[in-house]
């Protein structure tokens, strides 16, 4: 699957599950390790957890294992390292204590806020 269109697999599997702020960014001309970094949260650490289990299930569906996961025991951030697509699913505090998107912002933004998920 080309790494486009594993973006937006993930992208879709998270909207299913309704995660909130959905950032996407085009790392391919800063990294060799990865193309895309998709950034999202969930409401809670189930809910981080249930983000995550959704991505892999949809990708396994397309024959897409992941390569490593990160996280899953606290879930308050949870890393799905898919090759071309890396995803970041955290609870809101953490993200904006790591604040990702600023430590890349010399990347392409992709595609920012792509729900229309609202948090509760």
């Amino acid at each position: 699957m080309h790494s486009d269109e594993l973006k937006q697999l993930v992208i879709e599997a998270i909207e299913n599950v309704k995660g909130n702020e959905i950032t996407c960014l085009d790392v391919s001309t800063q990294t060799s390790v990865t193309d895309y970094m998709v950034i999202a949260c969930g409401t809670s650490n189930r809910h981080v957890k249930s983000l995550a289990d959704n991505v892999i299930d949809e990708c396994k569906k397309k024959g897409i294992r992941p390569l490593g996961m990160e996280g899953q025991d606290k879930s308050e951030w949870v890393l799905v390292d898919l090759g071309d697509v890396v995803v970041h699913l955290m609870l809101p505090a953490t993200r904006q204590f790591y604040d990702l998107e600023r430590l890349w912002d010399s990347a392409d933004l992709v595609a920012e806020d792509l729900t229309s998920a609202e948090q509760p």
